[in-house]
């Protein structure tokens, strides 16, 4: 399948007081046409900053990000990449100007974008895209304020999508809905990617959430790639220690009295000038000399499957 996106050795590093901050450290990854990269870990770990660097609403500080083969790493031509590339926020109310009506907010990107011609075509344009997105045409004159959380984050979906993009950063787009929204949130947009051909990169900390969506899961750790695979194969054969621990703590609907929750215990390495070794070492019961002391390389163990460890055929009897 044709790759959309290609991801090379790419770093964001923040300055601060005590050093450069590692938010995105030396990662490389594709997405392809139509698929869904998952991208999953503990607050912190640089998935929105990932998500900001790839459709440049932030610079990378090195490494390259291809576009249909074509490199946009420094490309001046912003507006024109916005064209293909969208995002999605997490938070639905504090992403939408509360000064602008909910036709305003959709239209705002045809207007600048010039894709209508003269006020009709705007107005059937947002129309249909409100009913593209199951929000009902009389909320077109609304504010956010007068909204529920779950068509808030339709109005942002349905502007995400004014444009036609062809790629999508969905910077966990359902966490801060209700249960039963949040539902209805994730099948629309599955229902638009299969329709429209759509090609997402889903984060988000909810691993069952993930497993739903996405095609292939990425798990990051302190701004690094600690493991990637097929969505299922995540859940059936685990090899990551830290992935491990993350599937440990998804709460299940048991009456059993012996199950218990596997704890990570030990500090969490600073991601500000980090020495060479695991990031993960310090938390993991299976760590060993080597992992004090060198980064470990991301390998392809199984087939597919990519793991940065360095004793992974030990713990997992590979």
């Amino acid at each position: 399948m044709e790759e959309l996106i290609q991801v090379k050795n790419l770093k964001k590093y923040f300055d601060t007081p005590r050093g450069k901050l590692h938010a995105v450290d030396d990662l490389s990854f594709t997405i392809s046409h139509g698929q869904t990269l998952g991208v999953v870990g503990e607050s912190g770990c640089g998935k929105s900053t990932l998500g900001r660097v790839i459709i440049r609403l932030l610079d990378p500080t090195d490494g390259t990000v291809l576009f249909e083969g074509k490199d946009i790493t420094r490309s001046k031509d912003i507006k024109s990449l916005r064209r293909n590339l969208q995002m999605i926020f997490q938070d639905p109310y504090s992403s939408l100007n509360p000064r602008m009506s909910v036709s305003e907010i959709i239209s705002e990107p045809l207007i600048v974008h010039h894709l209508c011609r003269g006020s009709a075509e705007i107005e059937a344009r947002t129309r249909q895209l409100m009913d593209t997105v199951g929000l009902a045409s009389r909320f077109i004159n609304a504010y956010p304020h007068e909204m529920d959380g779950g068509r808030r984050q339709r109005i942002g979906i349905a502007r995400a999508l004014a444009l036609n993009p062809k790629f999508i950063v969905c910077d966990e787009p359902v966490s801060a809905l209700d249960v039963s929204i949040q539902a209805q949130i994730l099948n629309l947009m599955q229902d638009l990617q299969e329709s429209m051909g759509f090609t997402y990169m889903f984060i988000t900390h909810n691993l069952s959430v993930v497993k739903h969506i996405s095609t292939d899961i990425m798990v990051m750790y302190l701004g690094m790639m600690v493991e990637k695979c097929p969505a299922d194969e995540l859940f059936e054969r685990t090899l990551h220690p830290y992935s491990k621990a993350l599937l440990a703590a998804i709460p299940e609907p048991t009456l059993k009295k012996d199950r218990q929750a596997k704890l990570l215990r030990g500090e969490i390495v600073s991601p500000i000038e980090p020495k060479p070794g695991c990031r993960f070492a310090a938390r993991c019961e299976f760590a060993g000399p080597a992992c004090f002391e060198r980064t470990p390389d991301l390998e392809e163990v199984l087939p597919g499957h990519y793991v940065a460890c360095h004793r992974v055929n030990e713990i997992n009897q590979l």
